[in-house]
């Protein structure tokens, strides 16, 4: 997985961290008062380096949170088109194992056989759906995980180990509801119509309103359950992650500047065991959300 994407920007244009939290400000602050975060750990290590709380300054909440929006968005939309490839064949090899089916004998083959048939734009279908949402989940996740912690802590920004945890854990939930679900579901559909005899999908808007006028927007609105299971674990374990190694960098030292590798280097162990956590929980997501959706009766079965 790829380091956090959220970690560079602080260092490109730090103008939305304080020197011992990564909650935004209206105003720039040096380089070396810059903490580290990283890629889907955007939002989470926005405020999971907030160990020791120094008070968030801002001129207005509007400012405050039109900030955290657009920088969370601006990471969301990078992130996805360096990653769209392995999750388009993370996707067909959870599909196929489900269909039982083996199209591929693993990532290499699937990514060979997809160039090989489609060529390198075939490793990005999908991908208008992911873009399509990638800002408001971005938004959502940093958003949310800003306003949560800065309410538990009053205004402080800082949160505990546990604090963390939870926060991160109701950040991926909100993303779930409002964003991710859709955008899962258009997405995994589109890879899955590829496989069938005769796709029917023409590109993201097309399987859009095809899916709409079939099933109703519930349609696109599958497997609700088990998503917001997987995004919750998701953000909670990247957010308490990156909490451990920030805090544990510093050490006592609040304000001590974190190397710019090391932002990559933290992403890189956080996502990681994000996905180490919630694999199980993903692959049932992903069978619940594929065209063959209505032969399972729920989360329970495909378990």
């Amino acid at each position: 997985m790829p380091p956090d994407l959220s970690g560079l920007l602080s260092h490109l244009c730090p103008s939305h961290v304080t020197s011992s939290s990564l909650s935004l400000s209206p105003h720039c602050h040096s380089r070396s008062n810059v903490p580290s975060s990283t890629r889907s750990l955007a939002a989470a290590a926005a405020s999971s380096g907030s160990a020791q709380g120094v008070k968030i300054q801002y001129k207005t909440n509007t400012e405050y949170y039109l900030k955290s929006i657009l920088s969370g968005g601006l990471a969301g939309g990078i992130e996805i088109c360096i990653t769209m490839p392995t999750e388009y064949v993370k996707t067909q090899l959870q599909l196929a194992k489900g269909s039982g089916k083996v199209q591929y004998d693993g990532v290499w083959d699937c990514v060979r056989k997809t160039v090989r048939e489609f060529g390198v734009k075939g490793l990005y279908r999908g991908l208008g759906s992911m873009i399509l949402f990638s800002v408001p989940k971005s938004a959502v996740r940093f958003g949310g995980y800003d306003i949560v912690s800065k309410w538990i802590s009053g205004g402080t920004g800082k949160v505990s180990k546990a604090e963390a945890f939870g926060c991160g854990l109701m950040a991926g939930a909100m993303e779930a509801v409002f964003v991710v679900i859709p955008q899962e579901t258009i997405k995994v559909k589109m890879i899955h119509d590829r496989n069938q005899p005769n796709p029917k999908y023409k590109g993201t808007f097309h399987a859009v309103s095809t899916i709409i006028k079939q099933e109703g927007i519930g349609g696109i609105y599958k497997g609700v359950t088990a998503t917001i299971m997987k995004q919750g674990t998701n953000q909670a374990v990247r957010f308490y992650v990156m909490y451990l190694l920030n805090t544990s960098y510093r050490g006592s030292e609040d304000a001590k500047s974190i190397p710019f590798y090391l932002t990559f280097v933290f992403g890189g162990v956080a996502g990681a065991a994000s996905v180490f956590a919630n694999t199980p929980i993903d692959v049932v997501k992903t069978r619940m959300q594929g065209v063959d959706a209505h032969k399972y009766k729920g989360v329970v079965e495909i378990a």
